[in-house]
């Protein structure tokens, strides 16, 4: 870290960031103030789990069928109420409720919608191992200035104004974009601020780690088979084997990915042929980082920014990671190697 980037806080950011478009009124500013706000809360909570009853599950699954942690529930609750009031928001989704979140009525709605996964990876919260939350924002489509929509919330990832994701493990980090590169900051606990580490994250365009289950290699299909074996074959020239990390947490896997290169892929089986992951909540957001820190991401066939949703918790195949790992990657799965 720079010295001069020891003094840039994220607020500081942020501000210096809209100041560079004319007509901006603060408004997302405000949002995003209030997304770090939430993410301290959250940290605070995480970083003491083992000392205060908030380990371990409550008696409830989410909709997608996963045994929700009570961190989940609490981190859930605390996005909602630290973005609820400000007045930049119309409307909410989170991965952990059904429907789509109102605004009470007694705030004012905003023109911006915002989407989260309020605590991704929360089967390893027990294990002490890296967990994270993910959000995305889009402009409202609806018209009036009252109470978002559906529509407002299934918008493809093309259309996002800013995605991130704050990462929980041996230090918080907050990175985000807003369509002008990927920036982290990480928070330093003795002023409790976030402060500039990582600039303009770029990911290299060709790395040498693959991340996914591969417990689950005999219900892929055989052009994703034929990838994994194609990336443990030794050849020098293209830089093969390939090592394999994987920490089960898409949010801890995906950042390694980014800093590192290679390739993230959590693709479709047999059991669930349109994967596991959420198009909405983990998928889109993750995929607009990638793109904006030059990678790419595939659901097999397309961009998943290109992916019309369907739904609040539609699922989808995914592939994040460098642009000749994705390529390549791409061509197995077409059957053009």
């Amino acid at each position: 870290m720079t010295q001069s980037a020891k003094f840039m806080t994220l607020e500081r950011f942020i501000n210096e960031g809209e100041e560079m478009h004319p007509g901006a009124t603060g408004e997302f500013s405000g949002l995003l103030h209030d997304l770090s706000l939430a993410a301290k809360l959250v940290w605070r909570e995480v970083s003491k789990a083992g000392l205060v009853n908030v380990m371990g599950s409550t008696d409830r699954m989410n909709v997608s069928g996963d045994i929700v942690k009570k961190l989940d529930v609490f981190a859930d609750e605390t996005i909602f109420k630290a973005m609820d009031h400000g007045g930049h928001i119309c409307v909410m989704a989170s991965e952990e409720n059904e429907d789509i979140l109102h605004i009470p009525d007694r705030y004012k709605a905003g023109k911006y919608v915002l989407l989260y996964d309020p605590l991704d990876g929360s089967s390893n919260i027990d294990a002490n191992i890296t967990i994270g939350s993910i959000f995305s924002i889009f402009i409202r489509v609806s018209d009036g200035g009252g109470k978002g929509t559906l529509a407002d919330c299934l918008q493809p990832g093309y259309k996002q104004v800013a995605a991130g994701y704050i990462i929980y493990g041996s230090s918080t980090m907050f990175v985000y974009s807003t369509g002008h590169g990927v920036h982290g900051f990480t928070l330093d606990p003795s002023v409790g601020e976030f402060l500039l580490s990582h600039e303009n994250i770029r990911i290299p365009a060709k790395g040498k780690i693959y991340s996914l289950n591969e417990g689950n290699f005999s219900s892929w299909d055989p052009g994703m088979q034929k990838y994994i074996q194609y990336l443990k074959e030794t050849d020098k020239s293209t830089g093969r084997p390939y090592s394999l990390r994987y920490i089960g947490t898409m949010v801890g896997d995906a950042h390694r990915t980014l800093l590192y290169g290679g390739i993230f892929a959590y693709p479709g089986d047999k059991k669930n042929p349109e994967g596991k992951l959420r198009l909405m909540y983990e998928c889109n957001p993750m995929a607009y980082i990638f793109d904006q820190a030059g990678g790419k991401s595939s659901d097999g066939k397309q961009s998943i920014l290109n992916v019309r949703p369907t739904s609040l918790h539609q699922r989808t195949p995914v592939f994040l990671g460098s642009t000749e790992d994705i390529g390549m990657c791409e061509r197995f799965l077409k059957g053009e190697k």
